[in-house]
Protein backbone atom coordinates (compact mmCIF):
# COMPACT_ATOMS: atom_id res chain seq x y z
CA UNK A 1 0.00 0.00 0.00
CA UNK A 2 1.58 3.28 -0.56
CA UNK A 3 0.11 7.16 0.25
CA UNK A 4 -1.72 9.47 -1.44
CA UNK A 5 -1.48 10.35 -4.81
CA UNK A 6 -4.40 12.44 -5.83
CA UNK A 7 -6.65 11.28 -9.00
CA UNK A 8 -6.89 13.78 -11.93
CA UNK A 9 -9.92 15.87 -11.84
CA UNK A 10 -12.00 16.39 -14.79
CA UNK A 11 -14.88 19.16 -15.08
CA UNK A 12 -17.81 18.40 -16.77
CA UNK A 13 -19.58 21.28 -16.85
CA UNK A 14 -16.88 22.36 -19.88
CA UNK A 15 -19.08 20.29 -22.19
CA UNK A 16 -22.45 22.13 -21.19
CA UNK A 17 -24.21 24.06 -24.11
CA UNK A 18 -22.85 27.67 -24.35
CA UNK A 19 -19.11 26.60 -23.47
CA UNK A 20 -16.61 27.73 -25.64
CA UNK A 21 -14.79 25.38 -27.98
CA UNK A 22 -11.55 26.16 -26.09
CA UNK A 23 -12.52 25.66 -23.04
CA UNK A 24 -14.04 21.80 -24.24
CA UNK A 25 -11.16 21.68 -26.11
CA UNK A 26 -9.28 22.02 -23.08
CA UNK A 27 -11.92 19.00 -21.09
CA UNK A 28 -11.46 16.78 -23.56
CA UNK A 29 -8.01 17.13 -23.51
CA UNK A 30 -7.24 16.52 -19.69
CA UNK A 31 -10.23 13.41 -20.21
CA UNK A 32 -8.14 12.53 -23.04
CA UNK A 33 -4.87 11.83 -20.55
CA UNK A 34 -6.63 10.66 -17.44
CA UNK A 35 -8.36 7.84 -19.65
CA UNK A 36 -5.08 6.99 -21.18
CA UNK A 37 -3.09 6.64 -18.99
CA UNK A 38 -4.72 5.99 -15.65
CA UNK A 39 -8.49 4.80 -16.25
CA UNK A 40 -9.63 6.57 -12.98
CA UNK A 41 -10.43 10.60 -12.19
CA UNK A 42 -12.71 12.52 -9.99
CA UNK A 43 -15.50 14.22 -11.62
CA UNK A 44 -16.93 17.22 -10.95
CA UNK A 45 -19.43 19.56 -12.13
CA UNK A 46 -21.77 16.59 -13.03
CA UNK A 47 -24.94 18.64 -12.13
CA UNK A 48 -25.90 16.45 -9.01
CA UNK A 49 -26.39 18.94 -6.18
CA UNK A 50 -25.75 18.76 -2.78
CA UNK A 51 -28.54 18.09 -1.61
CA UNK A 52 -29.79 15.25 -3.59
CA UNK A 53 -26.22 13.65 -2.90
CA UNK A 54 -27.41 14.52 0.94
CA UNK A 55 -30.75 12.46 0.44
CA UNK A 56 -29.60 9.76 -1.17
CA UNK A 57 -27.10 9.09 1.49
CA UNK A 58 -29.68 9.35 4.17
CA UNK A 59 -31.40 6.68 2.69
CA UNK A 60 -28.52 4.33 1.91
CA UNK A 61 -27.93 4.72 6.58
CA UNK A 62 -31.79 4.59 6.62
CA UNK A 63 -31.47 1.27 5.02
CA UNK A 64 -28.52 -0.20 6.62
CA UNK A 65 -30.06 1.25 10.04
CA UNK A 66 -33.28 -1.42 9.85
CA UNK A 67 -33.19 -4.92 11.79
CA UNK A 68 -31.32 -6.81 10.46
CA UNK A 69 -34.55 -9.39 10.14
CA UNK A 70 -35.90 -6.52 7.68
CA UNK A 71 -32.64 -6.62 5.35
CA UNK A 72 -32.58 -10.14 5.27
CA UNK A 73 -36.29 -10.61 3.92
CA UNK A 74 -34.79 -9.13 1.11
CA UNK A 75 -32.04 -11.71 0.55
CA UNK A 76 -30.79 -12.03 -3.06
CA UNK A 77 -30.42 -15.60 -2.80
CA UNK A 78 -34.07 -15.87 -3.28
CA UNK A 79 -33.97 -13.95 -6.43
CA UNK A 80 -33.08 -15.26 -9.98
CA UNK A 81 -32.09 -11.78 -11.04
CA UNK A 82 -29.37 -11.50 -8.47
CA UNK A 83 -31.41 -8.08 -6.84
CA UNK A 84 -31.73 -7.46 -3.01
CA UNK A 85 -29.33 -7.84 0.32
CA UNK A 86 -26.40 -9.64 0.02
CA UNK A 87 -25.41 -10.12 3.96
CA UNK A 88 -21.45 -9.43 5.24
CA UNK A 89 -18.88 -12.19 3.64
CA UNK A 90 -21.41 -13.61 1.16
CA UNK A 91 -20.02 -11.91 -1.82
CA UNK A 92 -16.48 -13.03 -3.50
CA UNK A 93 -13.68 -11.52 -5.64
CA UNK A 94 -10.71 -13.49 -6.61
CA UNK A 95 -12.38 -16.34 -4.39
CA UNK A 96 -12.22 -14.53 -0.96
CA UNK A 97 -15.13 -13.27 1.10
CA UNK A 98 -15.54 -9.05 0.51
CA UNK A 99 -16.03 -7.92 3.96
CA UNK A 100 -19.40 -5.86 3.59
CA UNK A 101 -23.14 -5.95 2.79
CA UNK A 102 -24.98 -4.44 0.35
CA UNK A 103 -28.41 -3.59 -1.48
CA UNK A 104 -28.04 -4.73 -5.57
CA UNK A 105 -30.74 -2.64 -7.80
CA UNK A 106 -30.91 -2.79 -11.55
CA UNK A 107 -33.15 -0.72 -14.11
CA UNK A 108 -36.71 -2.03 -12.75
CA UNK A 109 -38.38 -4.39 -15.71
CA UNK A 110 -40.31 -7.32 -15.24
CA UNK A 111 -38.59 -10.27 -14.51
CA UNK A 112 -37.30 -12.04 -18.49
CA UNK A 113 -37.21 -15.73 -18.66
CA UNK A 114 -35.36 -17.17 -20.93
CA UNK A 115 -36.91 -19.34 -23.55
CA UNK A 116 -35.51 -22.10 -25.53
CA UNK A 117 -31.95 -21.00 -27.23
CA UNK A 118 -32.23 -17.80 -25.32
CA UNK A 119 -28.59 -16.63 -23.48
CA UNK A 120 -28.88 -17.02 -19.94
CA UNK A 121 -28.25 -13.60 -19.01
CA UNK A 122 -31.52 -12.76 -19.57
CA UNK A 123 -32.26 -13.84 -16.04
CA UNK A 124 -30.54 -10.50 -14.72
CA UNK A 125 -33.44 -8.61 -15.69
CA UNK A 126 -36.23 -8.94 -13.09
CA UNK A 127 -37.81 -6.77 -10.18
CA UNK A 128 -35.75 -5.47 -7.53
CA UNK A 129 -36.32 -6.03 -3.95
CA UNK A 130 -37.47 -3.41 -1.57
CA UNK A 131 -38.17 -2.70 1.90
CA UNK A 132 -41.85 -1.90 3.09
CA UNK A 133 -40.27 -0.42 6.17
CA UNK A 134 -38.85 2.00 3.90
CA UNK A 135 -41.12 3.13 1.20
CA UNK A 136 -38.76 5.69 -0.03
CA UNK A 137 -35.52 3.91 -0.71
CA UNK A 138 -37.54 3.14 -3.98
CA UNK A 139 -37.84 6.64 -5.28
CA UNK A 140 -34.76 7.60 -4.17
CA UNK A 141 -32.34 5.12 -5.58
CA UNK A 142 -34.58 4.60 -9.28
CA UNK A 143 -34.40 9.02 -9.50
CA UNK A 144 -30.77 8.30 -8.43
CA UNK A 145 -29.93 5.56 -11.80
CA UNK A 146 -31.79 8.52 -14.42
CA UNK A 147 -29.97 11.21 -13.14
CA UNK A 148 -26.60 9.25 -12.90
CA UNK A 149 -27.61 7.83 -16.78
CA UNK A 150 -27.69 11.58 -17.92
CA UNK A 151 -24.74 12.43 -16.49
CA UNK A 152 -22.86 9.00 -17.24
CA UNK A 153 -24.21 9.06 -21.24
CA UNK A 154 -22.57 12.57 -21.65
CA UNK A 155 -19.49 11.64 -20.31
CA UNK A 156 -19.20 8.38 -22.50
CA UNK A 157 -19.61 10.52 -25.88
CA UNK A 158 -16.93 13.32 -24.06
CA UNK A 159 -14.95 10.72 -23.49
CA UNK A 160 -15.17 9.52 -27.11
CA UNK A 161 -15.02 12.47 -28.85
CA UNK A 162 -11.92 13.11 -26.79
CA UNK A 163 -9.98 10.55 -28.53
CA UNK A 164 -11.09 11.62 -31.73
CA UNK A 165 -13.67 8.66 -32.36
CA UNK A 166 -17.53 9.07 -33.29
CA UNK A 167 -19.24 10.66 -29.73
CA UNK A 168 -22.63 8.35 -30.72
CA UNK A 169 -20.34 5.39 -32.00
CA UNK A 170 -21.91 3.39 -29.29
CA UNK A 171 -25.52 4.67 -28.77
CA UNK A 172 -26.98 1.79 -30.32
CA UNK A 173 -25.87 -0.56 -28.08
CA UNK A 174 -27.15 1.50 -25.04
CA UNK A 175 -30.52 1.84 -26.84
CA UNK A 176 -33.42 1.88 -25.84
CA UNK A 177 -32.55 0.57 -22.61
CA UNK A 178 -29.05 0.52 -20.93
CA UNK A 179 -28.43 -2.31 -18.39
CA UNK A 180 -27.90 -0.12 -15.43
CA UNK A 181 -26.79 -1.20 -11.65
CA UNK A 182 -26.84 0.78 -8.37
CA UNK A 183 -25.31 -0.62 -5.15
CA UNK A 184 -25.83 0.89 -1.54
CA UNK A 185 -22.98 -0.55 0.08
CA UNK A 186 -21.98 -0.94 4.03
CA UNK A 187 -18.36 -1.30 5.20
CA UNK A 188 -19.08 -2.71 8.61
CA UNK A 189 -15.42 -2.21 9.92
CA UNK A 190 -12.64 -4.46 10.49
CA UNK A 191 -13.38 -8.32 9.59
CA UNK A 192 -12.76 -10.26 12.98
CA UNK A 193 -9.71 -12.16 12.86
CA UNK A 194 -9.57 -14.88 10.28
CA UNK A 195 -12.99 -13.98 8.61
CA UNK A 196 -12.23 -12.18 5.48
CA UNK A 197 -8.38 -12.23 4.95
CA UNK A 198 -5.92 -8.60 6.19
CA UNK A 199 -8.91 -6.04 5.86
CA UNK A 200 -10.61 -6.87 2.29
CA UNK A 201 -13.25 -4.78 2.25
CA UNK A 202 -13.50 -5.94 -1.59
CA UNK A 203 -10.98 -7.63 -3.16
CA UNK A 204 -8.90 -5.61 -6.21
CA UNK A 205 -10.35 -5.91 -9.54
CA UNK A 206 -11.58 -4.22 -12.67
CA UNK A 207 -15.22 -3.33 -13.76
CA UNK A 208 -15.54 -5.19 -16.59
CA UNK A 209 -18.35 -3.10 -18.44
CA UNK A 210 -18.17 0.22 -19.47
CA UNK A 211 -18.34 3.22 -16.85
CA UNK A 212 -18.84 3.51 -12.86
CA UNK A 213 -19.61 6.57 -10.94
CA UNK A 214 -18.64 6.06 -7.35
CA UNK A 215 -20.41 8.03 -4.28
CA UNK A 216 -18.34 7.42 -1.51
CA UNK A 217 -18.53 9.20 2.12
CA UNK A 218 -15.78 10.49 3.58
CA UNK A 219 -14.45 7.70 5.49
CA UNK A 220 -11.80 6.70 2.73
CA UNK A 221 -10.60 3.60 1.94
CA UNK A 222 -10.45 2.95 -1.76
CA UNK A 223 -7.45 2.39 -3.09
CA UNK A 224 -6.52 2.74 -6.88
CA UNK A 225 -3.50 0.60 -8.39
CA UNK A 226 -1.38 3.11 -10.61
CA UNK A 227 1.39 3.20 -12.60
CA UNK A 228 4.38 2.30 -10.51
CA UNK A 229 2.25 -0.84 -9.23
CA UNK A 230 1.27 -0.02 -6.11
CA UNK A 231 -2.37 0.83 -4.59
CA UNK A 232 -2.83 4.09 -3.48
CA UNK A 233 -5.78 5.84 -1.02
CA UNK A 234 -7.94 7.85 -2.87
CA UNK A 235 -9.02 10.34 -0.86
CA UNK A 236 -12.51 11.68 -0.57
CA UNK A 237 -13.78 14.79 -2.62
CA UNK A 238 -16.77 16.88 -1.60
CA UNK A 239 -18.82 16.85 -4.39
CA UNK A 240 -17.47 14.42 -6.81
CA UNK A 241 -17.39 11.08 -8.40
CA UNK A 242 -14.87 8.91 -8.52
CA UNK A 243 -14.59 7.41 -12.08
CA UNK A 244 -13.19 4.47 -13.70
CA UNK A 245 -13.22 3.11 -17.22
CA UNK A 246 -14.22 -0.84 -17.32
CA UNK A 247 -12.64 -3.53 -19.13
CA UNK A 248 -15.27 -3.62 -22.21
CA UNK A 249 -13.74 -0.17 -22.83
CA UNK A 250 -10.29 -1.48 -22.90
CA UNK A 251 -10.75 -4.49 -25.26
CA UNK A 252 -12.78 -1.84 -27.64
CA UNK A 253 -9.60 0.42 -27.91
CA UNK A 254 -7.39 -2.53 -27.56
CA UNK A 255 -6.00 -1.41 -24.23
CA UNK A 256 -5.67 2.47 -25.25
CA UNK A 257 -7.98 3.49 -22.48
CA UNK A 258 -7.38 1.79 -19.66
CA UNK A 259 -9.41 -0.37 -16.92
CA UNK A 260 -7.43 -0.51 -13.61
CA UNK A 261 -7.47 -2.50 -10.37
CA UNK A 262 -8.80 -1.07 -7.82
CA UNK A 263 -9.61 -2.20 -4.13
CA UNK A 264 -11.59 -1.04 -0.62
CA UNK A 265 -9.61 -1.40 2.33
CA UNK A 266 -11.99 -2.06 5.22
CA UNK A 267 -11.71 0.23 7.87
CA UNK A 268 -10.74 0.41 10.94
CA UNK A 269 -12.45 -1.17 14.09
CA UNK A 270 -16.08 -0.33 14.13
CA UNK A 271 -16.11 2.31 12.28
CA UNK A 272 -18.98 2.36 9.06
CA UNK A 273 -17.84 3.54 5.45
CA UNK A 274 -20.94 3.69 3.10
CA UNK A 275 -20.47 3.81 -0.57
CA UNK A 276 -23.13 4.34 -3.97
CA UNK A 277 -21.14 2.61 -7.16
CA UNK A 278 -23.27 3.19 -10.08
CA UNK A 279 -22.63 0.73 -13.22
CA UNK A 280 -23.61 2.30 -16.59
CA UNK A 281 -23.37 -0.88 -19.48
CA UNK A 282 -24.80 -1.16 -22.63
CA UNK A 283 -27.89 -3.77 -23.34
CA UNK A 284 -27.45 -7.25 -21.93
CA UNK A 285 -27.84 -8.24 -25.90
CA UNK A 286 -25.48 -5.32 -27.05
CA UNK A 287 -22.42 -6.68 -29.10
CA UNK A 288 -19.48 -4.71 -28.09
CA UNK A 289 -17.38 -3.82 -31.37
CA UNK A 290 -14.14 -2.28 -31.82
CA UNK A 291 -13.65 1.26 -31.46
CA UNK A 292 -13.03 3.13 -34.86
CA UNK A 293 -10.57 6.10 -33.64
CA UNK A 294 -7.36 7.88 -34.89
CA UNK A 295 -5.06 6.49 -31.90
CA UNK A 296 -5.36 2.84 -32.77
CA UNK A 297 -1.99 2.35 -33.64
CA UNK A 298 -0.60 3.11 -29.99
CA UNK A 299 -2.44 0.89 -28.23
CA UNK A 300 -0.69 -1.26 -26.35
CA UNK A 301 -3.07 -4.39 -26.67
CA UNK A 302 -4.65 -5.71 -24.00
CA UNK A 303 -3.14 -8.92 -21.49
CA UNK A 304 -5.16 -12.23 -22.02
CA UNK A 305 -6.51 -13.76 -19.28
CA UNK A 306 -7.61 -17.24 -19.40
CA UNK A 307 -9.78 -17.32 -16.18
CA UNK A 308 -11.03 -13.99 -16.91
CA UNK A 309 -12.27 -13.76 -20.81
CA UNK A 310 -14.32 -11.37 -22.32
CA UNK A 311 -17.16 -11.64 -24.70
CA UNK A 312 -18.37 -9.31 -27.41
CA UNK A 313 -21.68 -9.48 -25.84
CA UNK A 314 -22.13 -7.28 -22.58
CA UNK A 315 -24.55 -9.76 -21.08
CA UNK A 316 -22.08 -13.07 -21.00
CA UNK A 317 -19.77 -10.65 -18.97
CA UNK A 318 -22.30 -9.99 -16.61
CA UNK A 319 -23.70 -12.59 -15.80
CA UNK A 320 -20.07 -14.44 -15.35
CA UNK A 321 -19.51 -11.71 -13.11
CA UNK A 322 -22.30 -12.66 -10.72
CA UNK A 323 -21.97 -16.49 -10.99
CA UNK A 324 -18.34 -15.58 -9.81
CA UNK A 325 -19.05 -12.99 -7.19
CA UNK A 326 -22.18 -14.77 -5.30
CA UNK A 327 -21.59 -18.00 -5.45
CA UNK A 328 -24.38 -19.54 -2.92
CA UNK A 329 -27.11 -17.43 -4.64
CA UNK A 330 -25.67 -19.23 -8.04
CA UNK A 331 -26.07 -22.21 -6.33
CA UNK A 332 -29.78 -21.75 -5.37
CA UNK A 333 -30.51 -20.22 -8.07
CA UNK A 334 -28.97 -21.36 -11.48
CA UNK A 335 -27.09 -24.90 -10.46
CA UNK A 336 -27.56 -25.30 -14.33
CA UNK A 337 -24.86 -22.61 -14.94
CA UNK A 338 -22.34 -23.24 -12.73
CA UNK A 339 -20.39 -26.10 -15.46
CA UNK A 340 -16.84 -24.68 -16.67
CA UNK A 341 -18.68 -24.27 -20.31
CA UNK A 342 -21.28 -21.51 -19.22
CA UNK A 343 -18.90 -19.80 -16.13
Amino acid sequence: MSGAQQLPVIDLSAAADGCTSEVRRALRDRLHTAAHETGFFQLVGHGVTAEQTYALMTQVRDFFALPEADRSALSNLDSPHFRGYTRTGDEHTQGRRDWRDQLDIGAERPARVPGPGEPAYWWLQGPNRWPPALPSLRTAALDWMDRLSRVSRLLLRELLAAIGADPGFYDDIFAPAPHLQLKLVRYPGSAPDGAAGAGQGVGAHKDYGFLTLLLQDSVGGLQVQRADGLFHEVPPMKGAFVVNLGELLEVATNGYLKATNHKVVSPPGARQRFSVPFFYNPRLDGRVVPLDFPYASDAPGISEDEGNPLYAEYGRNALKGWLRAHPEAARRQHPDLLAPTHA
